[in-house]
């Protein structure tokens, strides 16, 4: 399994709910459509910013979720609310353990 992880910096807090919606509405059904789709995680961290991670099969899906992603924040004119380009971070998951429920 892959995983990748995008932080995303100077977030207008007071935009976060619809930030989160729109996530919710939009994004993840084209993400879970993607070949080797696992699992998707948006976490509001603080300090305007949030995080997600992204669960593949292979690294090569999980890249092309960046893809995804980038064209989902310019379809939905989303560029103000995400002002700078997430960092990213990519790389083989070594432990884990599912049986996790999340409201």
């Amino acid at each position: 399994m892959h995983a990748i992880v995008r932080r995303y910096d100077g977030i207008d807090q007071s935009r976060s709910e619809e930030l989160s919606k729109k996530v919710n509405e939009t994004l993840l059904p084209s993400l879970s459509k993607l070949p080797g789709f696992k699992g998707y995680f948006l976490i509001e961290v603080g300090d305007n910013a949030m995080t997600s991670i992204g669960l593949f099969e292979e690294s090569a899906q999980a890249d092309e979720s960046t893809r995804v992603a980038a064209n989902w924040l310019r379809d939905e004119k989303l560029e103000t609310l995400l002002p700078n380009p997430p960092k990213v971070t990519s790389g083989e998951v070594v432990a884990h353990k599912n049986g996790i429920t999340v409201a």
